[in-house]
């Protein structure tokens, strides 16, 4: 399975940023970071990134990577704005799918809407939908997730915080994880085990007598015959 994470617009990006001058691109990034380790150690899992700290990306070739790699699940995440890009009152998640989108993403988003006001809190306003490039041109499962508002000034504070965008990255991991039923890898055992051999014998019936009394002992006996 692959999942492709999708930390919206970059560090040259006009206008996406707090009041106070955090680029959206930092909130959006560390948290694709922090899933992405969160993601590490499932079973037939593969994460990719669309973005580049090198530059902006455009959506189009955000889309065409994601369709060309043939992701199972295009995961975009935002910080939300409102009004002028001074301070405003409007605060709070929402989810986004396309209008035309399958009840796949319908599940997911909400799962995603749902985690993510449990273990932030914040004002739920709930699972939409839009029109958006990344959600219209990806062929895959496709959610765009707001994690609040960089224009409200509590919310701009908790955008800047590592324990915050902590919290993002688990819910929305925690909803990909319950949605898909992913699994840990099993790792080999790494504890040595140790051989103990009991008689040598020229002929078969010598060594089958003796396995048989290992055998009533509770021991288990295998025979093997050298070259």
């Amino acid at each position: 399975m692959k999942i492709v994470l999708d930390a919206g617009h970059g560090f040259a990006t006009l206008g996406k940023q707090t009041p106070d001058g955090m680029k959206e691109y930092e909130f959006n990034r560390a948290v694709a970071h922090y899933a992405r380790n969160l993601l590490s150690g499932y079973d037939n899992l593969e994460v990719l990134f669309t973005h580049s700290d090198e530059q902006d990306v455009p959506l189009k070739g955000r889309t065409d990577m994601a369709n060309r790699l043939g992701a199972d699940c295009f995961l975009s995440i935002h910080a939300n704005a409102a009004g002028d890009g001074k301070w405003h009152e409007a605060e709070g998640i929402e989810t986004f799918i396309h209008t035309s989108t399958p009840w796949d993403a319908h599940f997911l988003a909400t799962a995603i809407q749902d985690q993510l006001i449990r273990l932030t809190g914040r004002k739920n306003r709930g699972v939409k939908t839009a029109n958006f490039h990344v959600l219209r041109e990806t062929t895959m499962t496709a959610i765009l997730v707001e994690c609040g508002f960089m224009t409200h000034k509590e919310e701009s504070k908790l955008l800047q915080s590592e324990s915050y965008r902590k919290q993002c990255a688990t819910a929305i991991v925690q909803a990909v994880i319950q949605h898909y039923d992913l699994k840990k890898e099993m790792k080999a055992s790494s504890k040595k085990l140790y051989k103990v051999q009991v008689g040598a014998f020229a002929n078969k019936r010598g060594a089958e007598q003796l396995a048989a009394e290992l055998q009533k002992l509770g021991f288990d006996t295998h025979i093997i015959q050298t070259p």
